[in-house]
Formats: structure tokens, C-alpha cells, sequence
């Protein structure tokens, strides 16, 4: 099993879209890139920690690449918007990625070239570099299957990047008949 670290906004909407790519095995909310040791989720919401919210993401390599599971968030998220997605503004917001070696350092870069010859906007996601790693509270783990079904936010923001990835990458989807 290898391990992943991306952000792409509020951790909730890329840790649903990840849980349901065939090869992840399990997908932590939490914070990485900031100042502040052991941040909570209000002061990372502040945005004055320099935190991301991000996900790690841990993946079987012999069904899922580095370079797929990288091209999978770059087409689930939109890496053209500096320091936010959708109504969702601030660094802790930001699109990032944070390889933990030099053989992921360059696929990222590799990702990030791929994603921008396909975007007519420049790709603004950095390449950053692994700090320490915090899992979010609790309650934020697992978030879109049982509190986020009820939250207006994720209803209209998860339901439209789960349907990207069913359409965009169907052979890459746990529960195809849910597609």
C-alpha cells in the first residue's frame, strides 16, 4: 500500500469522490502546509494557520497509479482557481499537492503539465512540500456518508464531482452499477 496527500478544496468533497475509486482503501480528512501544531478545524477555517484541508489517501499501486490516482483529482476538482473552489475562499482552500518523494514529486509535476494541456486556464495547483500531517476531528471523517447526505452544502457540491468521476472514469469506480 502506498500513501497520497492531495488538497482540493474542502476536504469533505475530495474525500467522498476518493472513497469510491477502485484501489483506495481508505481516505483520512486533515490538515498538512501550515504554522500551527495540532490545528483545529476552526483555526484552520480562519485561515491563519496556513493549513490546507487535504486528504491522505492510502492505495493499492498494482490497481491504482500514482499518475492516475493524480489524474483523477485534478478532473474532480478545478485546480483553475487560485485559493478557493466554488464559494469555498481562502488557502485552506487551495489546490495542492504534497508528494512524499522525489518519484511523486515528478509525477505531480507530470499531473499538473497533463491537466494544463487540457485546460484553456492555467493550472495554479502547487506542488508543496509534506509537513507534518494532522487528521481532522473525528466528525469529519466519513462525512459525506452520514452527516453530508443531510447538509445542504454537500448536496450541492459532492453529488456533481461524484457524477464527474462516474463519467470521466468509469473503469475506475468501485460500485459501478451505482454510476
Amino acid at each position: 500500500m502506498e500513501t497520497a496527500i492531495v488538497a482540493g478544496g474542502c476536504f469533505w468533497c475530495t474525500e467522498a469522490v476518493f472513497r469510491d475509486v477502485v484501489g483506495v482503501s481508505e481516505v483520512e480528512s486533515g490538515y498538512i502546509g501550515g504554522n500551527v501544531e495540532s490545528p483545529t478545524y476552526k483555526q484552520v477555517c480562519s485561515g491563519n494557520t496556513g493549513h490546507a484541508e487535504a486528504i491522505r489517501i492510502t492505495y493499492d499501486p498494482a490497481q491504482l497509479t500514482y499518475g492516475d490516482l493524480l489524474d483523477v483529482f485534478m478532473a474532480t476538482h478545478d485546480p483553475t482557481q487560485l485559493n478557493r473552489q466554488g464559494n469555498d475562499i481562502g488557502t485552506q482552500y487551495r489546490s495542492a499537492i504534497f508528494p512524499l518523494d522525489d518519484v511523486q514529486r515528478a509525477e505531480a509535476e507530470a499531473a499538473i503539465a497533463r491537466a494544463g494541456a487540457d485546460s484553456a486556464k492555467p493550472i495554479v495547483t502547487t506542488i508543496e512540500e509534506a509537513t507534518h500531517w494532522y487528521p481532522a476531528e473525528d466528525y469529519h471523517q466519513e462525512y459525506w456518508e452520514g452527516e453530508g447526505q443531510r447538509n445542504p452544502y454537500c448536496l450541492a457540491v459532492i453529488p456533481p464531482k461524484l457524477q464527474k468521476l462516474r463519467k470521466s472514469f468509469a473503469n475506475r469506480i468501485k460500485n459501478p452499477a451505482a454510476a
